[in-house]
């Protein structure tokens, strides 16, 4: 069995070890050791990361009662001596989250009778699912201020191992589901809760907590938050978005609201008004193509990068003043054609049969109502080749 390091001091970041086993599996490289400060996956917390001898180690399993460190190369045979760093950064910041989780999870459930049902520690943010269906803004605004003076009260965080028996004499917030020794993390009239993961020595430590917002997760809710230094990161994040923000729109940052808010409404009559025109002037280019086919039965027009979205458009506008008429509509693009099919009121033919019959010659794809279709391929063919293939088959 390996020494587990990071129980017995959390804040052990650097050691000494001999390799036990070297082997590989699915995941990759990997070397058990005698002792360790790398911490495992499990319990929602994330694996450690650092090096063994100067090689990264970039994930920690715990796999059939060994703990396996995964390296990117071949490393040491085994009984060698080795040096190991962890990443500091990112032990204590999962640290923090982890400790702040804790917290969070007792305040719901003490204040509010609404239990954590699961945990994600995540490379951003942390998420709860809690056992409710809704939750309101003065609950999340009770609770994130209750979780915050936890932190700045400064309570010990002990860890204790223990059996279950001693453990049930605690007020657990759950039955614990395991056999033998337990370790129990104790937040001292905040928290008594079977947990392996790592936790800094008080509250003090995890700094703040900040709640992000929840969305309904099935018939719960997941609750996004941060705590310690992700939430100075954030704060940076948001500063740094105000502040580009101001540079674009020369406000108040309490006038950005309304600011921004008029610009988009601006913004969107703009647009309805662009698209109005737009469609006036396909109108008027529809009345031109009909001018020019001089009541042919069938009308057609190529045309260079159109979007089928405005063949749609041109065509639906054609067969309205050309009931008795076919059109045949395609555009050309760098390697590839598209094509609307369409016809008049007075006819009663299928286009999806004549669409069939024409799209093997472009290896193409499309469909739609019997007066009205669309497609498109490959341009195997040009565009005017291609509408007089059409043609004959109608």
């Amino acid at each position: 069995m390996t020494r587990k390091l990071y129980y017995e001091n959390v804040y052990t970041m650097e050691f000494d070890s001999k390799v036990t086993k070297a082997g590989e599996d699915e995941r990759g490289l990997y070397v058990v050791l005698e002792e360790t400060a790398f911490y495992p996956t499990g319990g929602g917390q994330p694996h450690d990361e650092g090096t063994l001898n100067g090689v990264e180690v970039f994930d920690v399993e715990e796999v059939d009662d060994e703990v396996r460190h995964y390296i990117k190369e071949e490393l040491i045979e085994e009984g060698k001596e080795i040096h190991g760093k962890v990443n500091q950064q990112r032990r204590m910041d999962h640290m923090q989250q982890h400790c702040g989780q804790h917290m969070i999870s007792a305040v719901f459930d003490d204040q509010f009778d609404i239990p954590t049902t699961s945990f994600h520690l995540g490379k951003d943010t942390v998420t709860i699912d809690l056992g409710t269906e809704k939750l309101s803004d003065e609950i999340l605004e009770k609770v994130e201020e209750q979780v915050n003076r936890m932190i700045r009260s400064n309570y010990p965080v002990e860890t204790k191992w223990m059996s279950v028996a001693e453990a049930g004499e605690y007020p657990l917030r759950k039955p614990l589901a395991v056999q033998g020794d337990v370790r129990l993390v104790i937040i001292p009239e905040v928290d008594y809760n079977g947990c392996g993961g790592t936790h800094p020595h008080s509250t003090g430590e995890v700094m703040a907590a900040k709640f992000l917002g929840w969305t309904k997760n099935k018939k719960q809710v997941r609750l996004e938050f941060v705590c310690g230094n992700r939430v100075l990161q954030k704060l940076g994040q948001k500063h740094q978005v105000l502040t580009e923000m101001k540079r674009i729109v020369p406000k108040p940052e309490q006038q950005l609201i309304g600011e921004v808010g008029e610009l988009i409404r601006a913004s969107k009559e703009k647009d309805k008004k662009i698209a109005e025109l737009e469609e006036q002037l396909l109108h008027y280019e529809a009345n031109e193509i009909l001018s020019a086919s001089k009541e042919q039965s069938v009308i057609q027009h190529v045309f260079k990068d159109r979007s089928i979205k405005t063949l749609q458009s041109l065509g639906k506008a054609i067969i309205e003043e050309a009931p008795e008429a076919y059109v045949i509509l395609i555009s050309e693009q760098e390697e590839q054609l598209q094509f609307v099919l369409a016809r008049g009121d007075h006819i009663e033919r299928n286009m999806n049969d004549v669409a069939k019959q024409a799209m093997p010659l472009i290896e193409g794809k499309g469909g739609g109502k019997p007066n009205f279709v669309q497609g498109g391929g490959k341009r195997l063919m040009d565009g005017k080749s291609f509408a007089i293939q059409i043609e004959s088959l109608l």
